[in-house]
């Protein structure tokens, strides 16, 4: 008995690509400032969190402590820290360090319109790793482009 031919490369086709990483770490400070007129909004966060489920996908929201200072509705944030549905970056730290390490160590995408600039060197990956976003009227839309642009 002989084996048959796998027939993805018998016809010709590429091997099988990896899927998408199913984690995904949102830039909780990012997502929340993205709307204009400078405030902090909560509505944002879980805007982008319904719609990676919509999607399929986990999601973690990382977030710096400052921004429990800044957000519209505290009481609501805080209660999404308390269930763990949003982490918060120690007091005096970079959230962004917290973000990219995990993203790399769980092999995970990242929402955020932040280009990590300043962190481009220790994690150049980064790049591959990173889903733009529009928020307009509470709908969520992503880009998955990666690499330079």
């Amino acid at each position: 008995m002989t084996a048959k031919p796998n027939s993805a490369h018998a016809a010709g086709n590429e091997p099988k690509r990896e899927p998408p990483p199913r984690l995904v770490l949102v830039d909780g400070s990012n997502v929340a400032h993205s709307s204009e007129g400078g405030t902090a909004r909560l509505a944002n966060l879980l805007a982008v969190r319904a719609k990676l489920h919509e999607e399929g996908l986990d999601s973690v929201i990382v977030a710096d402590a400052a921004l429990r200072h800044q957000i519209d509705e505290p009481e609501q944030y805080e209660r999404l820290v308390e269930e763990g549905v949003v982490r918060q970056a120690p007091a005096g730290t970079d959230a962004d360090y917290f973000i990219l390490s995990f993203a790399e160590e769980l092999d995970a995408s990242v929402v955020s319109n932040d280009r990590f600039r300043d962190r481009i060197t220790s994690f150049p990956e980064v790049r591959k790793r990173l889903i733009k976003y529009m928020i307009v009227e509470g709908e969520v839309v992503f880009e998955r482009r990666t690499g330079r642009r």
